[in-house]
Order: structure tokens, then C-alpha cells, then sequence
């Protein structure tokens, strides 16, 4: 599958698609942060080489842009949305026909936006100027995430995406060897929700 994704409008109307948290880290390194327990606060729309592939993803993904741009006019998010939505530019794996995707931007606009749209746990954070390879990353994963007695979801998300941002399959073998710990460890904690993301993310490769 192909990994173009086409961020032209975004960035020449300088859309904001991805912000740092304002949460105090437990740790501050040259190469980002350690959040001990997790943060919410980390938004990096289209930082992996995953696409949108179901409308409760694209529904978030609408949320988050409204939610970090609130300047925009309505007008101006419809533009923004039909980018997105635009399956030629790379950001989905489907067609969005126009009725839903109007229905859908009027339910985003009228999000509350004094609530933060639900967002993933992250523990690591890399800034994005760090030169470090994909490989470089993983091995500072592992040995943040490796310390811990105890393998929990949001651990195994973390090696997940780093895993599959190195554009490879994503196997219980492999988290385990980030996390330190066994193979029967990653299948006991997984969960049906990040194994079901976890075939999503092999699917796309």
C-alpha cells in the first residue's frame, strides 16, 4: 500500500496537527520526554504510516483538527475535512461519500471544544527534531518500557507503534523483546481492542 499522504494544504494554511503535552514529564532528555504515568495531552495526527480506516477514526481525527485549530471558520473546516476526506490524498483507505462526510463536520463543529477529544496514553514522546532512527527509538523504548516488573496495555501500544512506524510486521515475539518480558506476557495482556489495532497496522504494510 502506498504511504503517500499529501499535507500541502495543511501546512501551507498552517493547520496544527500535532502538539506537544503540557503535562510536566517525569523525565526531560535532548530526545524528548518520559511521562511515568502516561499523558493524554500528546496529539501527532499522521506522524505513523497508518491511514484512517473506519469512520470512527476519521470522526477523531475531524475532532482533533477542530480541537487544536479553533480559529477555523466553519467554512474553513469543511475545506480542511474534504482534504482529509479526499481519498486521493492519502490520509484514508476509503471513499467518504459527501452526504456523510457534511453530517459529519456539523457533529465535530458542535463539539464542545472545552473537552479534550479522547486521546491514546503515551509514556514516550520523541521531539520532532530528533534525528534518531526508527531502530535508535525502539531501543530507547525498551529499555524506559523494560524496567517494569509489570506488562500493561499502554506499554504494549507503545512498542506496538514504534514497531510498525519501522514499517514492520508487528509480532508478540517482537514486543516482547522491547518490553522484556515473554511472549505468554504480551498474549496475556494484549487485550481484544489492540489486537484488533494490531491486525489493522499489520494490514496496512
Amino acid at each position: 500500500m502506498s504511504q503517500f499522504r499529501n499535507l500541502t494544504y495543511l501546512n501551507n494554511n498552517r493547520i496544527i496537527y500535532r502538539r506537544y503535552s503540557s503535562d510536566v514529564p517525569t523525565s526531560s532528555y535532548n530526545w524528548g520526554w518520559h511521562y511515568d504515568d502516561g499523558t493524554y495531552g500528546y496529539y501527532a495526527l499522521f506522524n505513523s504510516k497508518a491511514k484512517i480506516n473506519s469512520y470512527k477514526s476519521l470522526k477523531w481525527h475531524l475532532l482533533v483538527l477542530w480541537y487544536l485549530n479553533p480559529i477555523l471558520s466553519l467554512d474553513d473546516f469543511k475545506k480542511l475535512a474534504k482534504v482529509v476526506c479526499d481519498k486521493q490524498n492519502g490520509f484514508t483507505t476509503f471513499e467518504v461519500p459527501n452526504k456523510i462526510l457534511l453530517s459529519m463536520i456539523n457533529d465535530v463543529y458542535m463539539e464542545d471544544l472545552e473537552e479534550p477529544p479522547k486521546n491514546r496514553l503515551r509514556k514516550i514522546v520523541f521531539k520532532d527534531s530528533t534525528f534518531l532512527s526508527t531502530s535508535e527509538k525502539l531501543k530507547i523504548v525498551g529499555t524506559i518500557m523494560g524496567k517494569g516488573k509489570t506488562v500493561k496495555q499502554d506499554d504494549i501500544y507503545e512498542a506496538m507503534m514504534y514497531v510498525h512506524d519501522h514499517n514492520e510486521k508487528i509480532t508478540a515475539v517482537k514486543l516482547s523483546k522491547i518490553l522484556k518480558c515473554t511472549t505468554r506476557t504480551i498474549h496475556r495482556n494484549i487485550g481484544e481492542e489492540l489486537k484488533q489495532e494490531k491486525y489493522l497496522l499489520n494490514k496496512q504494510l
